[in-house]
């Protein structure tokens, strides 16, 4: 999706995602943030209006981003651990050196970016060798259920950037990462994808 339309839905966002967080995503985005590293720099790509914020450490240091002003306005107002600061930047261009993160984590991101491939190699680039990426997404399941996502994909692309059928434990394969585990739910289509750099 792009910027101007986050920055759209910015003020709606919490409420429209609440139900859902009420009967899964929490639980996953919690599950999510236990395979990452119990020290360490981590990045959030993709922060939104800081719904993972609950889910760090309280002595977690780093960094969350997101493309959207608006989005980031409502994260502001979320209480955070003190050692981590707020970015606006898009996964595909992060405005990181090389190696300043031990760990990196995203959540329902990779639907949406641009480029799977130019936001693998960033993460890449900005992740520490041998350390952490973790990803929380929603995927074209396997089975009879593919074709549905497929149609599916061609109504919400147009309307909101969002790619239904992504199959992004293949992009991360394909990036050159080394997949730890994939821990799926709900019939294959939401992913816990664990890689290291």
């Amino acid at each position: 999706m792009s910027k101007a339309r986050y920055d759209d839905i910015a003020q709606h966002y919490d409420a429209a995602i609440q139900p859902l967080q009420r009967w899964f995503l929490a639980h996953l985005r919690k599950k999510t943030f236990r395979w990452l590293p119990e020290s360490g720099r981590l990045l959030e790509v993709g922060a939104g209006t800081g719904l993972n914020f609950v889910f760090y450490p309280t002595d977690t240091r780093g960094v969350a981003t997101d493309p959207s002003t608006e989005m980031l306005r409502f994260a502001k107002g979320k209480e955070k651990p003190a050692g981590v600061r707020l970015v606006q930047s898009c996964g595909e261009s992060l405005p990181f050196k090389d190696d300043s993160f031990d760990a990196a984590v995203a959540t329902l991101v990779f639907c949406s970016v641009a480029s799977p491939r130019r936001s693998f190699a960033e993460l890449q680039r900005v992740v520490k060798s041998g350390g952490t990426i973790v990803l929380l997404e929603h995927v074209r399941p396997n089975g009879a259920l593919g074709p549905v996502f497929d149609l599916i994909n061609r109504i919400t692309v147009p309307l909101f950037d969002d790619h239904f059928n992504r199959r992004t434990v293949d992009e991360a394969r394909a990036a050159g990462l080394e997949l730890r585990s994939v821990e799926a739910s709900i019939m294959g289509i939401m992913n816990i994808i664990t890689c290291k750099v």
